[in-house]
């Protein structure tokens, strides 16, 4: 189940998840995290080909639902946990950034999506069933792979908004 929420990030009620992928018009919490190394390059997770939304492309290193009545953090460290396998077993914590949060819609949901920034130089074990490859990328390689004609290439839209967004908050580094 996820919170439905208005523009103020009030909960307005509650629905499955299936209920809120198609319908644009039930706005629900959804976290990121931009994952960057010691050499400024940015973690980027290729979705896997079973996916509903933008299967088979390179998305932000971490992006996840908020349970209803869980936290952000709470969801930002299960999704790390989850998607990435951070921290492995016994492992520290990487310090979490908070960056910006914002609206962000197309056709098939609508989402309000707050952004986290961490540095991570450990080992990263992606979720298999969810993720098909995952590797840090230096953002001039992105800038090049980027389509000429606005589209999306190989990158969702989602993370592309995501990474202008990382840009226009002046590009900040964990």
């Amino acid at each position: 189940m996820l919170d439905l929420v208005d523009d103020e990030d009030r909960v307005v009620g509650r629905a499955r998840r299936s209920e809120v992928h198609g319908n644009p018009d039930r706005l629900h919490r959804v976290v990121h995290v931009l994952v960057f190394d010691r050499e400024g390059r940015i973690f980027l997770q290729k979705r896997g080909p079973g996916k509903l939304v933008q299967p088979n492309r390179w998305d932000t290193s971490v992006g996840g639902h908020v349970d209803a009545g869980e936290s952000r953090e709470a969801a930002v460290r299960r999704e790390l946990a989850e998607e990435l396998g951070i921290p492995g077993p016994g492992g520290t914590v990487p310090e979490l950034r908070f960056l910006h949060r914002y609206r962000h819609g197309n056709e098939f949901e609508s989402e309000l999506v707050s952004t986290w920034i961490c540095r991570w130089d450990g080992p990263v074990n992606t979720q298999d069933d969810e993720i098909s490859e995952g590797r840090f990328w230096d953002p001039a390689d992105i800038d090049r792979r980027r389509p000429a004609d606005g589209g999306a290439g190989p990158f969702t839209p989602n993370f592309l908004d995501e990474l202008d967004r990382w840009r226009a908050a002046g590009s900040p580094r964990p």
